[in-house]
């Protein structure tokens, strides 16, 4: 089974977020199980430094305006798996972010970099090289085009497979650039690419997809209902059978405490004692009061609506006030930001306030804590709640999406049979986060129902044996459905 794996970040060439960490983890995964997987992204000038043993494949066509561009060859460090970068100085070799400008703005020629990225993962799946995969697998809108551009193909093209990591980011863009992109305007239909009047990536992708998942069960039914589907529930509905729920894992090469090179003293589930020096070291760290008594919450995640960031800043004064500190790696909403910082600067001794992202913070982090938060409105998986589970921080999560799926609430129930692994809550509120966050304060002053719970999460199993194993069926199944209709096509 050969597959080309699409996605517009891998860790560690560019990460804005999870989907970077997964789409790191699960080809290595999958290359456990003898999958030849290879991997597509753009070129960004992070992936052009970091990617081991760059070459020249080929010189890129000219195509959608852009008149210079290379195919580099090389393998991503650590794992060594095959990787192929999009080298098109004038898409993706510029300050800023991978999708946001130096102001935080969407780049305005987002709908032509991505699509660009599509092409070029369409004539890498029909053949352009001496390698041609039986799957292509495309992740999140940015790579929504390509399911289109391959049924446009003429057969035998690759299956295809498209996870939804996030439906609320669509990337939605005015019908106007529908020239730019190459696609036939006979496309731009309901039955098509067409979302309330723009030029939809994500809706491109569910429409024209052999097969759909997304990164967690719950998710996976949330999104056929109104509330989670973001509009596109009734398109969602009508390929349901073609829809499953695969639950994130995580790197455990990457993220184990007893291995993990950025904290001071590494720990494990059989002996913890490591994890107070890592709380120690983070308060001196950050400048926070010495207390190894002293709760330490911390929050690692993206200033936003989703994430319930609002709310939190609500409850911050209240959450120091009953005697925590609090931690915060993150950035997002220029306004969030801001008012965190001055929240920082009004309880300098018990809060620290750190905008922008660090990967070796968030480590330390993770390990330092005592306490994670990853509330969310809405959440398709999550990785932050689980790195804590595997970190013996105890999670705090809103019950929904994949957080549903991997906190299970300590409660009269779950405590005596030993199943609970954090606090869980409903209400999306200000109240609802407290009173858990409460709940958990409580617990932490009882040694032996903390260290249950610390001790439930950190041997849980989320590595991505299980989930490499559905994907490699789905891939199997998605490529049987292909070949029996090529068959059916020349038997005609």
């Amino acid at each position: 089974m050969r597959v080309l794996y699409v996605a517009s970040e891998v860790y560690p060439l560019a990460k804005s977020g999870g989907l970077a960490d997964v789409s790191s983890a699960l080809p290595v995964a999958l290359s456990r199980r003898g999958i030849d997987v290879r991997l597509l992204l753009p070129g960004y000038p992070s992936a052009l430094r970091t990617l081991k043993g760059p070459h020249v494949e080929m010189d890129l066509a000219p195509m959608l305006g852009v008149g210079e561009a290379t195919l580099i060859s090389g393998r991503l460090p650590d794992s060594n798996l095959p990787v192929w970068l999009v080298n098109a100085p004038s898409l993706y070799c510029r300050s800023g972010g991978l999708y946001l400008d130096e102001e935080g703005r969407d780049w305005s020629d987002n709908a032509q970099r991505f699509a660009f990225l599509a092409r070029v993962a369409a004539k890498l799946a029909a053949g352009l090289l001496h390698w041609k995969p039986d799957v292509v697998h495309a992740n999140d809108w940015h790579a929504g085009l390509l399911p289109l551009l391959l049924s446009l193909e003429p057969a035998p093209a690759p299956a295809t497979v498209f996870t939804i990591h996030n439906l609320a980011h669509q990337g939605n863009f005015p019908r106007e650039v529908l020239p730019a992109l190459g696609i036939p305007v006979r496309f731009f239909c309901p039955d098509g690419i067409e979302f309330y009047g723009q030029v939809s990536f994500m809706k491109a992708a569910i429409r024209y997809s052999d097969k759909l998942t997304t990164v967690s069960p719950t998710y996976a039914r949330e999104i056929l209902t109104p509330e989670f589907g973001c509009g596109l529930d009734g398109v969602l509905r009508r390929r349901k059978r073609d829809l499953s729920g695969i639950l994130n894992g995580i790197d455990d090469d990457v993220w184990n405490p007893a291995v993990d090179s950025h904290l001071p003293r590494p720990y494990s589930a059989k002996d913890i004692a490591g994890k107070r020096v890592c709380k120690a070291e983070l308060q001196s760290e950050l400048g926070l009061t010495a207390n190894p008594d002293m709760p330490l919450i911390g929050f690692v995640s993206r200033l936003a609506h989703q994430k319930m960031a609002d709310v939190l800043l609500e409850t911050l004064p209240a959450i120091i006030g009953s005697g925590a500190q609090f931690v915060l790696v993150g950035q997002g909403d220029p306004a969030l930001e801001a008012a965190f910082e001055r929240m920082g600067r009004t309880y300098s001794r018990n809060a620290a306030i750190r905008i922008g992202y660090e990967e070796p913070l968030a480590h330390r982090l993770q390990a330092g804590a005592d306490i994670l938060l990853a509330p969310a409105r809405f959440e398709p998986c999550g990785l932050t709640q689980i790195y804590a589970l595997r970190y013996g921080t105890v999670p705090v999560v809103r019950r929904t999406g994949g957080l549903a799926d991997t906190v299970t609430d300590a409660n009269p129930e779950t405590l005596p049979d030993r199943t609970a692994n954090g606090f869980a809550f409903d209400d999306p509120t200000a109240q609802g986060l407290l009173g858990a966050v409460r709940r958990a304060l409580a617990a932490q002053k009882e040694p032996l129902t903390w260290r249950r719970l610390q001790l439930e999460g950190m041997t849980q199993d989320f590595g991505w044996d299980a989930g490499a194993a559905r994907y490699a069926s789905l891939y199997a199944e998605a490529a049987a459905r292909v070949d029996a209709g090529a068959a059916r096509q020349i038997a005609v």
